[in-house]
């Protein structure tokens, strides 16, 4: 590929939709059968605890697995990892499709939690080895764009599927579009990692690589910072059911209520931050970044807690948090990558580990603790918010303390 075909907008558009196709397997495989959860739970036998289950051990794979995505393309490429992923989420989708009880379901699940991460973590990898920094920045607002589509669409596809063919529909569409995507990764994609920047895959080597990228404080403020301002917001996302079903009384045809507004944010917040690179210093970004959620938080904390929950109001603040969330994650993504330039991999993936597991605590403990009431949601979101920025505070300030000269030698 040559330097000035891959800086074509043409070529920037095409790459950043398929990497955004690639990322919102994530999504679509969390979003699309939330609609469907009391129908499956009746179907299955299962009780409401098993049906979390399914989400949370889902979550739990996704968020292991970040921490071998990137170190194993990081050996053997980008590509192949991604495609051996996609086929894997495809027979996962079969299976889940196929499955006859909600202990062959969680099974299941799991194996797609395992796959579905290697599009996003290697993804971002191969946009900072082709890219630098503006570049790069205005690319991974394009691909937030595309991925965030998933969100709205995936919940209101899955509550028509479900409506009109069964919940095991839903599967049989997810198997569908992991085919799609395993013909159109080994077809179009490209690999953008050199064979003599590689490194060799050796446990050691790969143990070294770990300990050097995860004893990083500023690569754990950052990680926990990117997986704490987004969690924030998910938790209404992972809370659909019950935010949506029983404090809104919703259908789950009517779950756009929420997915709408959110991903509309997720758009607009993504645009500005494409329009701020080579304009705005990052630190400028998140600070507007950070007024957008904190703003966003405290409106809707005080919105619940004066008011019983109703439409639109309870949505509105969301779509504005969603903002301040879309801006900061690019910038903040890229930040960690370029903490560690010859690990770039590696650095994806244990970022990605440290959100997965902040997505998993958030599943299986935090919305299940708060979602009863929206109080303690809106509450549990400030909270969340809070310490993203306490985070991000913490890695800019100890970035701008000098590095102390070394003694001289005696003598």
């Amino acid at each position: 590929m040559s330097h000035d075909a891959r800086h074509t907008r043409g070529y920037r558009i095409a790459f950043a939709a398929l990497l955004g196709a690639l990322a919102t397997l994530g999504p679509f495989a969390v979003d699309t059968y939330l609609p469907a959860f009391s129908g499956m739970q009746a179907a299955l036998g299962a009780t409401p605890l098993e049906m979390q289950q399914t989400l949370s051990a889902y979550l739990l794979t996704f968020g292991l697995m970040f921490l071998f995505h990137g170190a194993l393309s990081d050996s053997f490429g980008r590509k192949p990892v991604i495609v051996v992923a996609l086929a894997v989420f495809t027979i996962a989708s079969v299976g889940a499709a196929l499955a006859t009880s909600v202990k062959a379901l969680i099974g299941w699940r799991m194996l797609q939690g395992a796959s579905t991460g290697a599009g996003l973590v290697v993804g971002r990898a191969m946009i900072r080895d082709l890219y630098q920094e503006e570049d790069a920045q205005r690319l991974m607002s394009m691909v937030t764009v595309f991925f965030s589509l998933a969100p709205v669409v995936a919940p209101m596809l899955g509550g028509l599927l479900f409506s009109h063919f069964g919940w095991q529909s839903i599967f049989w569409f997810l198997a569908a579009v992991g085919a799609v995507l395993v013909v159109t990764g080994a077809w179009r994609l490209r690999e953008t990692l050199p064979a003599e920047h590689r490194h060799a895959f050796h446990p050691a080597a790969l143990l070294a690589g770990y300990r050097e990228v995860g004893a990083s404080r500023p690569f754990l403020l950052l990680s926990l910072a990117v997986g704490l301002n987004f969690n924030a917001f998910f938790l209404y996302i992972l809370s659909a059911p019950m935010f949506l079903g029983v404090h809104l009384h919703l259908a789950p045809t009517q779950y756009s209520w929420l997915f709408i507004p959110s991903i509309t944010g997720i758009v607009v917040g993504s645009q500005l931050s494409g329009r701020a690179a080579g304009r705005l210093k990052r630190a400028q970004v998140l600070r507007r970044a950070y007024t957008f959620m904190g703003v966003s938080a405290a409106a809707n904390l005080a919105y619940c807690l004066a008011f019983p929950p109703s439409l639109p109001w309870a949505v509105v603040p969301i779509f504005f948090y969603a903002i301040g969330s879309a801006m900061a994650m690019p910038t903040i993504s890229l930040t960690t990558l370029d903490l560690f330039p010859t690990r770039r991999g590696m650095a994806a993936s244990l970022q990605g580990f440290v959100s997965g597991m902040i997505n998993t605590i958030t599943a299986g403990v935090i919305a299940p603790a708060v979602f009863h009431d929206t109080r303690t949601m809106a509450g549990a979101m400030a909270a969340m918010m809070l310490a993203g920025f306490g985070c991000w505070r913490a890695y800019h300030v100890g970035s701008r303390r000098p590095v102390p000269a070394p003694a001289s030698p005696p003598g």
